[in-house]
């Protein structure tokens, strides 16, 4: 098997311009599937930022306010930590999910897949037709017809583009500040009508021009399946020990005994090659490029029957079934990523269960040492910070002391409410007996209570002179 594939990407030329691809559109009974998951995809995309459950929407990743919102639970930056571990865990899972099945997420889930392959791609069919026409139609000199077309498709994609840029704000400043600045008009917040319409010429050129561009040069996921792949992942593969034969591939002839003459059943029709979307020839083995989309599993398929051949030709297959006939194995690598994906999603599971609905921070003030006071008092000043995380107000809200006899002085009032899901802070004092301090830096318990109710604990310092220790 020639290697020259290798030197190149089939969406650059020889004098390294862009080499646009112009795939078949495909068609089949992956296809089909594929069609049912993306459109389940797209209506969870797009809904998403619009559902919402206990009053939280149900996805929402507000970076500038640090207000994340994640199947309906919200998280603030003292959530962090959840954050991480999920995140490792989805790193844990695509590496698991690439040394099984290889780079099917890219094919059947990723967003950037779906977009160009189930809705710029099909209304580019309905436009300019299938693969020949669009051929036909790139060549062409600009008449009205072409002119038509471009301005027809180019203005479709930009309001598509329009409509994701607003769906992705949506994710980011919430589905209910988008519907009020939609109110309100474009021109009463320009401040976000400019990134707006930026991010709107992003997705233009991406799925307008940039395209497969992305899956092949940009999108790191794809460079990271070449150190995951081996030869027992489960891929879109080529069976090449039967379309090869003894005598190689051959061209179909009608009545011609193709297994007599030792010709595989590879009839180099070239059918796979020009439904790919990433135009690469996937009989030459697994490639980087192959977003294991299936389209050419199902137009090999087509040719398989046409002739009279068992599909499969192209099939999901590991190397190592191909080569030596084994079946998939569960792996030592595999086990090893299981089991640390299941130790993770344990531990992750109980910080869930841990987490409360209000966390509290209480620390001394910056700069600021003890003071004394009469009868052997000594006093602390502190800021305090509690964060409401539930969609009530918490009323009544006081502190106490738990570890030590003292008494807790409010700057403002004595007791105080947090709104829902906000952020409530202030300062306050803490007056202990020296008598009862244990050194000069005690520890001190404190409870945050609504009324006569518990709510949270939690510990902080305390400054005393070294004379009372």
């Amino acid at each position: 098997m020639e290697e020259n594939f290798r030197d190149s990407i089939g969406t650059i030329t020889q004098e390294g311009k862009r080499n646009f691809i112009f795939p078949k559109k495909p068609s089949g009974r992956y296809y089909d599937y594929r069609k049912y998951v993306s459109y389940f995809l797209l209506i969870f995309l797009i809904a998403a930022p619009f559902v919402k459950i206990n009053g939280h929407q149900f996805l929402m990743f507000n970076v500038l306010d640090r207000r994340f919102n994640i199947f309906g639970l919200p998280f603030w930056p003292q959530d962090f930590h959840l954050v991480v571990v999920s995140m490792i865990i989805g790193v844990i899972f695509i590496a698991l999910f690439t040394v099984a099945y290889g780079r099917i997420f890219c094919g059947w889930m990723c967003p950037q897949t779906i977009f160009l392959e189930m809705v710029f791609r099909r209304i580019e069919y309905w436009i300019d037709g299938d693969r020949g026409a669009q051929m036909r139609l790139a060549k062409a000199p600009w008449t009205g017809k072409k002119i038509r077309k471009r301005v027809l498709k180019w203005f479709i994609f930009f309001l598509i583009s329009f409509f994701i840029a607003n769906v992705f704000l949506a994710y980011l400043i919430g589905s209910d500040q988008l519907i009020a600045y939609i109110t309100d008009g474009p021109m009463a917040h320009l401040s976000t009508m400019i990134p707006l319409l930026i991010f709107t010429g992003v997705f233009y050129f991406i799925f307008a021009w940039f395209r497969e561009q992305v899956c092949i040069i940009a999108c790191p996921y794809g460079r990271l399946q070449g150190v995951l792949l081996d030869d027992k992942s489960i891929v879109v593969a080529y069976d090449h020990k039967r379309g090869e034969g003894e005598s190689g591939r051959k061209k179909f002839r009608k009545n011609e005994d193709r297994d007599a003459l030792g010709h595989g059943d590879c009839i180099d029709c070239f059918q796979c090659v020009n439904v790919c979307p990433t135009g690469i020839d996937i009989r030459n083995g697994t490639q980087l490029e192959c977003v294991n989309c299936t389209a050419c599993i199902d137009e090999c398929d087509h040719i398989m029957e046409s002739i009279d051949k068992p599909k499969g030709l192209i099939r999901y297959a590991s190397e190592d079934e191909i080569t030596n006939n084994n079946k998939f194995q569960f792996t030592a690598r595999m086990k090893g990523y299981t089991a640390v994906l299941v130790v993770l999603i344990g531990i992750l599971v109980g910080m869930l269960f841990m987490r409360n609905e209000v966390e509290a921070n209480v620390l001394r003030l910056p700069g600021q040492l003890y003071e004394r006071k009469e009868n052997n008092i000594i006093s602390n000043v502190y800021t305090y910070k509690l964060v409401n995380k539930t969609t009530k107000d918490i009323e009544n809200v006081s502190f106490e002391l738990m570890s030590h006899n003292g008494e807790i002085k409010m700057v403002s009032h004595d007791k105080f409410t947090v709104p829902a899901e906000e952020l409530a802070e202030g300062t306050l004092f803490i007056e202990i007996n020296a008598s009862a301090l244990n050194g000069d830096k005690d520890k001190l318990k404190i409870g945050v209570y609504s009324g006569d109710k518990l709510i949270e604990t939690t510990v902080t310092q305390f400054l005393a002179p070294r004379s009372y220790n």
